[in-house]
């Protein structure tokens, strides 16, 4: 959807329902883009590495090969 600068401003509330609901809103100045209205979204937390540490288990042969699937990939048949 595209809006003008003076329209947009009127109707601020309603094109935030909108947005938020997942529409695109372009505002618009002299008949041309000028803004995207989007959502906010949150800021994510910063990923911390290690913190499963000792709560994931692989199987011994996790890093074993498999003939039958590598092969299917590398065309050996």
């Amino acid at each position: 959807m595209k809006i003008n600068m003076h329209e947009a401003g009127a109707n601020l509330s309603k094109l935030g329902e909108r947005v938020w609901h997942g529409e695109r809103v372009v505002i618009t100045k002299a008949g041309k883009p000028y803004l995207d209205l989007v959502p906010h979204k949150r800021e994510l937390k910063p990923r911390r590495p290690g913190r499963f540490e000792g709560q994931i288990k692989l199987a011994d042969d996790f890093n074993e090969e498999i003939k039958e699937v590598t092969s299917g990939f590398e065309g050996d048949e």
